[in-house]
């Protein structure tokens, strides 16, 4: 497919970012251009990136820069069945900033997909939306309480923005971070399960055993890391968790 070039019809919107990763393997199909979006209204214990909790301390940058470096590299992400990804801290803390650069990527012919948690859906356009080939979501909890705990907000948003993608026909992968002693409960991830295999369009199901590599970022923040003694998952826990969504007919990675 042939990449169109400049002049765009989107017009370049400025927000903060964190920072760029131009060859990602792990943030949707294929070889992505990701860019990690800066600022997150939730608190996540197990955050590996708190440095992007506050938009200010990022990096200020035009949506119109960042798509001429994504079309330098539009063929090659096309030819390796990739694309742009758009995660954060929290991409729709900055809606009209990554409405602009989806639909730049949308011009291109780029695939576009966005990793969020789904708490500030109610901020994403359906304009939006219909630039979006993918949504990466990710749900920490089915049970309320446990949902607080681990983020700091309300579940419902989230669950919310899940059924109103599914309307849209919007394509899901759900992503569940399994934590030792705080979302291996056994009716929490069964009622997620339950949740996950009544929406239509999720594709596959990423459970990701929790890990520490973050660590060390809250303690150069001065911030309180409160998951120290909390050591990784046993694989038959994992085991346990992939099980309980593939029963259910969801492929799962």
């Amino acid at each position: 497919m042939k990449i169109k070039s400049r002049p765009r019809k989107t017009e370049p919107v400025v927000g903060y970012i964190h920072s760029i990763e131009t060859l990602g393997t792990v943030d949707g199909p294929g070889v992505r251009f990701v860019i990690f979006t800066q600022g997150c209204p939730l608190r996540c214990l197990y955050c590996h990136n708190p440095d992007s909790l506050k938009m200010k301390w990022g990096r200020l940058i035009s949506s119109g820069l960042l798509l001429d470096k994504i079309e330098k590299t539009a063929g090659f992400l096309q030819r390796a069945k990739g694309g742009v990804t758009i995660s954060g801290g929290e991409p729709l803390v900055q809606p009209k900033f990554v409405a602009s650069l989806l639909r730049g990527c949308k011009e291109m012919g780029v695939h576009t997909a966005i990793d969020t948690t789904g708490y500030l859906g109610a901020k994403a356009t359906d304009a939006m939306l219909a630039d979006t080939d993918l949504v990466l979501l990710d749900i920490k909890s089915s049970d309320p309480e446990t949902y607080r705990r681990v983020t700091g907000v309300d579940l419902q948003p989230t669950l919310d923005f899940a059924r109103r993608l599914e309307r849209m026909g919007r394509t899901m992968w759900i992503r569940f971070v399994l934590v030792p002693g705080l979302t291996d409960d056994r009716a929490n991830v069964e009622g997620l399960a339950d949740f996950v295999s009544s929406l239509k369009t999720v594709e596959r199901v990423e459970v990701i055993p929790f890990h520490k590599m973050g660590e060390f970022k809250w303690k150069e923040l001065g911030l309180s890391y409160q998951l120290g003694d909390t050591e990784p998952p046993t694989q038959e826990s994992i085991d346990r968790v992939r099980l309980a969504f593939s029963s259910r007919g969801l492929t799962v990675v």
